[in-house]
């Protein structure tokens, strides 16, 4: 059987992943200029934070794209 046409699909679905990612990533910052323009003090201990909620909603979104490359090549 030739499964073309659902291997395109899975990794359409699995590219999805990247675009949440960016969203999320938007999301902790925007977040985090709120609570800094909010209480200016606390925002030096809470920025290292910021930048490992980043990190990890990065790499779930380089993650979808190695699934969506795997979907795509080696299936």
């Amino acid at each position: 059987m030739d499964f073309t046409a659902a291997k395109y699909l899975a990794a359409g679905i699995a590219c999805l992943g990247m675009g949440l990612a960016a969203i999320g990533v938007g999301n902790i910052f925007g977040q985090f200029l709120s609570g800094a323009l909010r209480n200016p003090s606390a925002a030096d201990g809470q920025f290292g934070r910021a930048f490992i909620g980043a990190a990890l909603a990065e790499g779930l979104g380089i993650f979808a794209f190695v699934v969506a490359l795997i979907l795509l090549f080696v299936v």
